[in-house]
Parts: structure tokens; C-alpha cells; sequence
């Protein structure tokens, strides 16, 4: 059972290795793409993660954590083979419901398995350090990814794709050799009614687990969010293409270090001092980027994703503390649910903006969203945990 972390490691850097993203916008205008389209693009993505993120929680539950991170990885493989021989909107859009149907396959279901793992080995407490230690080898894999990505872009901007198929196919041997936990309670039987009892539980029954799923989803729909802004960040400061894998790589690595000291400041702050710290910061990151257009501004998106490294495996922390082991793939589910719906709706208006006014318009516009919308959600996520 205690292999399991380390095939688990390997799946996440399979997941994460990501040659494409330091060149995936210049990819996409190569072939006749524009801001809106990207953010489309993406957003449809995001809703084909929706439609099977909660039932694929399930699956996992019910089915086991094994068999559905199993599919997923498979689907990811066909999902990059699709894009490497695609040429437009349409066969990206294949390619793209693909991985998604994938990725909501693997969401959720990984993070269980990571738990349950631990449980039964009776180091649940030691959640948070591991969660925190796969975010940051998945972040360093993306690190290296990107030097190398944009190495070989150097030959052509599609050469990354075909790679890219080969780095998705070892997480399908990883999965394969999955141990499944041992569980208290499962969920034997499938039926539609569990999904929507455990959603009503979630975000109507549950109120300090409700708090918390939806303020981990508007801060992870933030991150999603700045991702897709990074390198439009850098064209419109005349950066040369050269470059874009050098800072995607110092990008991530400083998500990967903070994740690694995650649990320690997890133990020194309380609460509420973390999740309206994390609100200022990440608010305050879009609005400065959006401000600001200069070389020395870069240190803001530094800084935005230095808090990501923390805000992640902190906050699915405080969602696997108080959630049962029989239900648990499915609430982190409904986590994903809230982030890619807030993303789908969000993203093709910041990329219209950003088309139709200016990149610093759409900025400012997203850092002002996640300011109020997290403000309030942490208001009223202190003001359950006190009364509790």
C-alpha cells in the first residue's frame, strides 16, 4: 500500500511533465487562434471536466479509485494523440472534451487513493505533507518541462504535442499497478440518488464543508484563471520566445517549493488568518500584473504563484478533515465541479475582454472578482467555524 504514493508521484508528473504549455498560446495563434477562441477553447474544456467531474468522484467511490484513475489515464494518452495531428478549432476541441473526460477521471479519485493509502497505513495525519510533496513534484515536472518544451519548439511548435503523447502514456503502467485501499465503508450499489445526497450534503447540509469547497474553488478557479494569462503577459511585453520556457520553469518551481512548506504554515496560522491572507494576495497579484506592464512586474506573478504552492494542499486539507473516507472522491469532485464551472463562465469573458480592450482591462477586472467573491465567502466560512 505504501507503493502507492510513489505510483502516484508518477502520475502526477505524467499528468504535469507538460511540454506544451510554455508554447501552447503561440501554438494556438500559429494555427489561427485568437484570445477568445483560447479562452473558448478552454472553457469548453472545463465544461466537459463538469459534466463527468461529480459522477467520475463517484465511479470512484463505487467503482474504486483504481479502475477509474486506470481510464483516465488512457484517455489522456488518446486526448494528446488527437491533438498532435490536429490543425484547427474543431480537432483541438476533440482532443480537448478528451483529456477532459480524462482529467475529471483522475481529479478527485488520486487525491483519495493518496488518503485512504495513508489511513490504512494509520498516517492520515501526515495527509497534508504528502498532498503538499505531490503538488510540488508535479510543479517541478511541469518546471522541467517547460525549459524543455521550449527547446523543442525551437524545431516546430507541434514537436512538443508528439512528445507530449509519449509523457502521457507512463501514468496508463502506473495506474496499472495501483493498490487499492482497504475501506470502512463502501459504497456498493450505484445510484443516481447517492450523487445528488452526497452534492446536497456537501453544499446545502454541511455548511463549514460547503464554506470551504467553495472558497478552495474560487481560489483554484484563480489559479486556472493566471495560467492562461502568463504568456499573453509576456507577449505584451515583447518577450522573446526563447524565454517563455525559462520563466514558465521559475514559475513553477516556486509553486513546488512552497508546497513543500505548506504543512508547516498550515501549523503556525489559524484559519481564518490563512484564507484571508490568500484572498489579499491573489487579488492583489491580478490587480498589480493588470497595473503594471514592465519586466520588474513579472515578480507579481512570482509572488501569485508562490501563494498557489500554499493554497492548494492547504485547502484540500481542510476538505479531506471532514469528510468520510466512503465519500471523498466525490467531494473533492464537487471541488473540481465548482472551479471548472466558475472558469467556463469566467474564462470567454476575461478573453473577450482581454480581445476587445486590453490584457490590463481583464486583469484588474478578474482580480476585482476574486477579491469581493473571496472576501465574502471567507467572511462567512470564519463566522461557521466559529459558531461551530
Amino acid at each position: 500500500m505504501a507503493l502507492n504514493i510513489y505510483k502516484l508521484y508518477l502520475i502526477k508528473i505524467a499528468k504535469w511533465f507538460s511540454l506544451i504549455m510554455p508554447i501552447v498560446v503561440l501554438f494556438y495563434n500559429e494555427n489561427g487562434l485568437e484570445q477568445f477562441d483560447i479562452f473558448l477553447l478552454q472553457g469548453i474544456y472545463s465544461v466537459s471536466i463538469v459534466v463527468l467531474e461529480i459522477p467520475s468522484g463517484y465511479f470512484a467511490d463505487v467503482l474504486g479509485r483504481k479502475k477509474t484513475i486506470i481510464i483516465g489515464a488512457v484517455l489522456g494518452f488518446i486526448g494528446f494523440s488527437v491533438y498532435s495531428v490536429s490543425y484547427g478549432f474543431w480537432t483541438f476541441l476533440i482532443a480537448e472534451v478528451i483529456l477532459g473526460f480524462g482529467q475529471s477521471l483522475i481529479s478527485g479519485a488520486d487525491s483519495a487513493m493518496l488518503y485512504d493509502s495513508l489511513l490504512a497505513n494509520k498516517k492520515e495525519r501526515d495527509y497534508l505533507k504528502y498532498e503538499g510533496r505531490i503538488i510540488s513534484i508535479g510543479n517541478f515536472a511541469e518546471a522541467i518541462a517547460g525549459v524543455t518544451g521550449g527547446f523543442l519548439a525551437t524545431y516546430s511548435l507541434r514537436t512538443p504535442y508528439f512528445i507530449q503523447t509519449v509523457v502521457a502514456f507512463i501514468a496508463i503502467p502506473a495506474a496499472l499497478t495501483l493498490v487499492e485501499p482497504v475501506r470502512e465503508k463502501i459504497i456498493t450499489k450505484m445510484k443516481f440518488s447517492d450523487i445528488t445526497n452526497i452534492f446536497k450534503y456537501s453544499l446545502i447540509e454541511n455548511r463549514p464543508l460547503r464554506y470551504n469547497l467553495i472558497f478552495s474553488a474560487i481560489i483554484g478557479s484563480s489559479t486556472l484563471s493566471m495560467a492562461w494569462f502568463v504568456q499573453p503577459y509576456f507577449k505584451t511585453l515583447e518577450m522573446p520566445v526563447s524565454w517563455y520556457g525559462i520563466f514558465w520553469t521559475l514559475l513553477n518551481l516556486s509553486v513546488g517549493l512552497t508546497s513543500l512548506i505548506a504543512y508547516k504554515v498550515d501549523k503556525r496560522l489559524t484559519q481564518a488568518k490563512v484564507v484571508i491572507l490568500i484572498t489579499l494576495l491573489v487579488a492583489g497579484c491580478y490587480i498589480a500584473t493588470g497595473a503594471f506592464q514592465a519586466y520588474w512586474a513579472i515578480s507579481f506573478l512570482f509572488l501569485f504563484y508562490l501563494v498557489r504552492g500554499l493554497a492548494t494542499p492547504i485547502l484540500k486539507d481542510y476538505i479531506n478533515r471532514m469528510t468520510d473516507s466512503n465519500i471523498r472522491a466525490t467531494v473533492l469532485s464537487v471541488r473540481n465541479f465548482i472551479i471548472r464551472l466558475v472558469f467556463a463562465g469566467l474564462g470567454p469573458i476575461l478573453g473577450w475582454y482581454t480581445d476587445h480592450y486590453s490584457l490590463a482591462t481583464a486583469l484588474t477586472m478578474a482580480g476585482v472578482f476574486f477579491l469581493i467573491s473571496g472576501l465574502l465567502v471567507s467572511c462567512l466560512l470564519i463566522k461557521t467555524e466559529k459558531n461551530n
